[in-house]
């Protein structure tokens, strides 16, 4: 295994994971707060999230880094 790999906590996970973890702890209207994009605040759902940040690399970059802090805590 690369070592690399081994020490990156985003291993393994995919965005439809992360997602669900971040929804289960903060839920739609805090993710909101924390990153501001629609598909979290008008008729948030998860198959909407995962198309808009799967074409957005800036978004799922935050979202990423959101879901980071949160497992650090």
């Amino acid at each position: 295994m690369n070592t690399e790999q081994a020490n990156n906590p985003l291993h393994g996970k995919t965005l439809e994971m992360i997602l669900e973890h971040l929804v289960n702890h903060y839920g739609w209207e805090k993710m909101n707060d924390h990153v501001r994009i629609n598909c979290f605040y008008e008729n948030p759902s998860i198959k909407s999230s995962l198309k808009f940040l799967r074409t957005t690399p800036w978004a799922r970059k935050k979202v990423e880094e959101l879901y980071l802090e949160s497992i650090r805590k």
